[in-house]
């Protein structure tokens, strides 16, 4: 994996994990033990999820680049399909509390976004191919020669 990709979802992953230590001391000072195991859980989710369709995305993108617009709403599909087989697995369990898992695992996917969104902004991205540039710059393949 190229370092920019690791850089980038590292730069997503931190701050999420961050607001996940957050959500759970205060998931265990308002509810108890299971509010901060509902908090953990929940950004635990998020932080798979994401990673794993981001990391799928990026592979997508070197390797099949004229997939990349189809395959991310594939990616986000899956997710949401994921999402509800998980929720739905573990509706009724005494392990942990709903409702703080459900209010982490909001707010850590808008952590997520928020910081995969800042981390774009960031970036130094190249919107030409300084390679294809160069040949162009330097005549070769142009018919102008004749």
């Amino acid at each position: 994996m190229p370092s920019h990709d690791v850089r980038s979802l590292l730069q997503t992953a931190v701050p999420t994990a961050a607001l996940g230590v957050v959500a759970a001391v205060v998931g265990g000072v308002v509810v108890g033990g299971k509010g901060a195991v509902g908090a953990a859980v929940g950004v635990l989710v998020v932080i798979l999820f994401m990673g794993l369709g981001q990391l799928a995305l990026q592979y997508v993108a070197k390797a099949m680049p004229q997939l990349f617009s189809g395959m991310g709403l594939v990616v986000y599909s899956v997710q949401l399909v994921l999402l509800l087989l998980f929720i739905m697995a573990f509706r009724n369990t005494t392990l942990f509390h709903l409702q703080a898992f459900a209010i982490s695992l909001v707010a850590a996917t808008i952590m997520w976004i928020v910081a995969q969104t800042w981390s774009h902004v960031k970036s130094k991205t190249l919107y030409v191919d300084p390679s294809q540039e160069d040949v162009t710059a330097s005549g070769a393949g142009t018919s102008h020669d004749k």
